[in-house]
């Protein structure tokens, strides 16, 4: 059909279009423009989004107090002075509840959030307002709030610390009151006026406070309605009505769901059309990308959001795919056996002890099974990484290693083990498994409720009942005696014993018939005797997995931070911050120890960083505590200028972590832009990583594309599974594994034995996905935790098998067009746009009182007659030109012009849809069409082109 009503199937009522979504998925990129006229330049390139800088901000009828001199000296750019005029402009709306409206600076990191809040705090300061509030994530980030306010020029203005400042107390009347959103939840124990920092900070307030609250970093209150953090973000906003609220955040809400603490943007509630905000919620998520970026274009219209990046221009970007040798896959093979013996221990010790469903063993067991091959993913990869580091250093450059686990945790539990001694480096993954068994192996019975008449009975006085002691024979009789003096012979502890020999052992048979209807014909003394005897041979199991992991222990990698910085040449040549209390280093003479990392009187990461940056320490290695607020660019106020090589060595666990995490070398004013190298390893289940990362930074537009639907095929944006696509392939393959369906999409050819044994091998993760009692359905999520258990052929072959799908239905539904792109642009070739209808509807709520226009357009993509015919007259190839098909379609052949493409690849032109999108092979052609002269063909493309006017027409042979 060459006229699509394009806008009326997207827009069908104002309710429809006025929905919102925060974080914009990048389109193709534009440079930014002002729309306010004062200040200086930038100092660096800014852009946004196509869609964004598609529709204007609103006109500015705000007046600036900030004076004049630190506008013309560029102490603020133009664009944070936009930044700042606006969220003030929203400032002085009072929405429908009786609030004042709040704004979000969505700026991507680098661009310079802090010097903009800063000069909305100066602006108020300067009005007359002497009290603000400022929450951020960290207690050190309160150096840089100060730097910023030094920089524009407005030092006067004092910024306390809330952890500094005593529970009974008051701050001064006027400044800054810095706090981090953990200090929202702080209580004292001591009792007095100020039992919480919450009342504390509303008492400093006074009431009516008209004083600005900045939420900097204010994605750590995403979790809202689950959090004591979040609830408290509400919960001030709530008792604030007349405060001037700023959202600050790079990641503001990835996702819609994580919105619900900006209560002040006023997109939901009274006067709006959402009632609530899961109504909100709703209208978002059923409506996908097109909409999601509609309402942000809606939401820069309105004045409430400002969005900008830093271009990537000179940024490159490239991922290190690791192979692993023949020794490390070995280790993790028997890791992997190892934890398929656990998972069947632990099974049976919970049937046998009636705790088969309970959620908190099973909720620890996957979680420290998940954490345990995170630490051997990310051990794969630490030799590649220091040859990397070395090679880019011989060049000049200097490195940052992004990591989110320290392993501080396990080092700590050793040490108090061993007495504050320490004589050798620990492995994180051993003490993950160890203190999973230790603390969660099912050894003790779970209370029995007892009937009344029991309960009424009382038990006689003195002695306990002394249980004679049990031992295993061979064939798993278990026998009891009498003979207290006598020893349990231990249960045979092969360490290559198989899940399968566990699973039908005949004492695991054994306590499982005597779970069952044997319980019902033995006596209350009886059963007490029984579990007594299940209890000990649980603690035999136990000890028995114990022995296996200490002996797998000798095999696993070390602590991958602790490494790192030993193959780097120690603390000396690495600057750590991560917020770890110590570490553990090697001396000289070899031997090894344990040293704390505090320096006296100073904060250890800041005092890291600045020796980073002054090009004392060329390495740096940052963790999540890192990650947010600090600059480590290469900065033309440094000494170390350097250009910056990121290497991620271990991808957070949340998308907006890494994205934070890459903001801290891509930054204003610098040098050189930074290097981005993402190390993954072969390893099939550190997908799992990747795609959550890759999800966000896809609806971001990755870091060296401004477009989601770029085909860079070095995207990370290959990795994203957490969609409807996956979860249908994952759907797809659980089935085809259990022979519950024939599936289109074959088994990879390598496996060993073949289809046969693919399936065979496989039917066990099938029933693991499906294992765990409280979660019914099976997630892409928890698949990728799954398979990381695999051994390495296995979960490789498997995860072969899920793309395979997950590939073939995407290109299933582009074929169909179902396949949704978000928005596209119109007319992007030769095609002619025309309106129709247009219609204006006010919108009720919005602060600004803005419109909404609908527009009814026709695209129409058809080539006319005259147009084929003069293309033609240009080709001159032996199988250019017109061909008919050899099948009718109706009454008549399908017709088309061909033009010589790449290769034996052809460019088709057609009546109904102009040129077709993707190229057509020669031989595929000659066998579905026959070339003709253009008389022949000029009756049936001038039939066809009028036909698709009005109807749809499709050709599939």
């Amino acid at each position: 059909m060459n006229k699509n009503h394009a806008a009326q199937s997207l827009l069908q009522h104002k309710c429809n279009l006025i929905s919102y979504f925060v974080v914009l998925p990048w389109q193709i990129i534009a440079l930014f423009t002002c729309a306010a006229t004062i200040g200086v330049s930038h100092p660096d390139i800014v852009v946004e989004t196509n869609t964004l800088s598609s529709v204007p901000p609103p006109d500015i009828t705000y007046t600036l107090s900030i004076p004049p001199s630190s506008i013309s000296s560029g102490l603020l750019s133009a664009l944070q002075l936009e930044a700042i005029i606006y969220a003030c402009q929203q400032h002085e709306v009072i929405l429908q509840n009786g609030q004042r409206a709040g704004f979000l600076i969505g700026d991507g990191a680098g661009v310079g959030k802090g010097r903009t809040v800063a000069g909305i705090i100066l602006e108020s300061f300067l009005k007359g307002r002497k009290r603000a509030l400022w929450f951020s994530v960290s207690n050190d980030l309160k150096y840089d709030a100060e730097r910023d306010l030094r920089d524009i020029d407005a030092p006067n203005i004092p910024v306390f610390a809330l952890n500094k400042i005593k529970y009974g107390d008051m701050a001064t009347s006027e400044g800054v009151l810095f706090a981090t959103y953990s200090a929202l939840i702080g209580e004292s124990q001591a009792g007095g006026q100020h039992r919480t920092r919450l009342k504390q900070i509303l008492d400093w307030c006074k009431p009516n406070f008209d004083g600005v609250i900045v939420f900097d970093e204010c994605h750590k209150a995403k979790n809202a309605t689950s959090t004591k953090m979040g609830k408290a973000v509400l919960d001030l906003q709530n008792k604030l009505p007349r405060a001037r609220v700023v959202y600050a955040s790079a990641t503001g809400a990835s996702e819609p769901k994580n919105m619900i603490y900006m209560s002040r943007l006023g997109i939901w509630g009274q006067g709006t059309p959402f009632k609530t905000f899961d109504d909100f919620l709703h209208a978002i998520e059923k409506r996908g990308v097109g909409a999601m970026e509609i309402v942000a274009m809606d939401m820069k219209v309105s004045g409430m959001y400002i969005a900008r990046q830093l271009s990537f221009s000179g940024v490159s970007f490239r991922i290190e795919e690791i192979t692993l040798d023949k020794d490390f896959k070995l280790v993790y093979n028997k890791a992997a056996r190892l934890w398929a013996e656990a998972l069947e221990l632990f099974t049976t010790a919970a049937k046998t002890l009636g705790m088969a469903s309970r959620k908190s063993l099973w909720g620890q067991f996957w979680s420290s099974h998940q954490r345990f091959f995170k630490y051997l993913c990310i051990a794969a990869k630490v030799r590649r990484l220091v040859e990397l580091a070395h090679t880019e250093m011989q060049h000049g450059k200097c490195i940052v290693i992004g990591l989110q686990s320290t392993g501080e945790a396990r080092t700590r539990e050793v040490l108090d083990e061993n007495d504050g001694r320490l004589d050798r480096f620990v492995s994180a993954a051993e003490g993950v498994f160890q203190s999973l068994v230790q603390k969660h192996f099912p050894t003790q019975k779970p209370k029995r409720e007892k009937s009344a008449a029991s309960k009424r009975k009382r038990k006689p006085r003195g002695r306990a009942t002394k249980f004679p002691k049990h031992r295993v024979e061979v064939g798993g009789v278990i026998k009891i005696s009498d003979d207290s003096d006598s020893d349990s012979d231990e249960i045979d502890s092969d360490s290559d014993s198989s899940p399968e020999s566990l699973q039908d052992s005949d004492d695991v048979i054994f306590l499982n018939h005597i779970n069952g209807p044997l319980r019902k014909q033995l006596s209350e003394s009886q059963n007490d005797l029984f579990d007594f005897v299940i209890v000990q041979l649980n603690q035999e199991l136990k000890q028995g997995l114990l022995g296996k992991i200490a002996e797998l222990g000798k095999e696993l990698p070390l602590n991958t931070l602790d490494e790192l910085i030993d193959r780097f040449g120690g603390p000396e040549k690495v600057s750590e911050m991560t917020g770890r209390k110590g570490r553990v280093v090697r001396r000289p003479d070899g031997s090894v120890r344990y040293e704390t990392r505090a320096e006296q009187g100073l904060t250890i990461d800041h005092v890291n960083k600045e020796r980073f940056m002054n090009g004392e320490k060329l390495i740096a290695i940052i963790s999540e505590a890192a990650s947010s607020g600090i600059s480590l660019q290469a900065d033309k106020r440094v000494q170390n200028r350097r250009r910056r090589v990121h290497m991620t060595l271990e991808l957070p666990w949340s998308a907006d972590r890494a994205i934070q995490q890459f903001g801290r070398t891509h930054r204003s004013n610098q040098v050189t832009a930074p290097e981005y190298i993402f190390l993954i390893s072969e390893l099939a289940g550190e997908r799992r990583f990747a795609s959550i990362v890759a999800k966000r930074l896809e609806s971001l537009g990755a870091l060296t594309h401004g477009d989601r639907r770029a085909t860079e095929s070095r995207d990370l944006s290959q990795y994203n599974f957490e969609n409807k696509y996956g979860t249908k392939a994952l759907d797809k393959i659980t089935k085809a594994i259990l022979r519950q369906i024939d599936n289109k999409v074959l088994p990879p050819k390598s496996y060993p034995g073949g289809d046969i044994i693919f399936f065979k091998g496989n039917v066990i993760l099938a029933n693991c996905l499906s294992f765990v009692p409280y979660i019914p359905d099976c997630t892409i999520t928890k698949f990728l935790n799954r398979i990381l258990g695999m051994e390495v052929h296995h979960q490789n072959s498997l995860f072969q098998y899920f793309t395979d799908n997950f590939d073939y239905l995407i290109n299933k539904d582009k074929k169909e067009g179902k396949y949704d792109m978000g928005i596209l642009d119109l007319a992007p070739g030769n095609d002619e746009i025309h309106e129709e209808t247009q219609e204006k509807f006010l919108t009720p709520g919005n602060p600004q009182e803005g419109q909404v226009i609908l527009y009814k357009i026709s695209v129409d993509r058809g080539m006319p007659w005259e147009e084929a015919c003069s293309k033609a007259e240009k080709l001159t190839g032996e199988f250019e030109g017109f061909y008919l098909s050899n099948k009718l379609r109706g009454n008549q052949p399908c017709v088309l012009l061909a033009e010589q493409g790449r290769g034996r690849n052809l460019i088709l032109f057609k009546p109904n849809i102009g040129k077709q999108a993707h190229p057509e092979n020669l031989d595929n052609l000659l066998l579905r069409y026959y070339k003709v002269t253009p008389d022949e063909a000029k009756d049936f493309w001038e039939s066809q082109f009028v036909f698709s006017f009005t109807n749809c027409t499709h050709a599939n042979w």
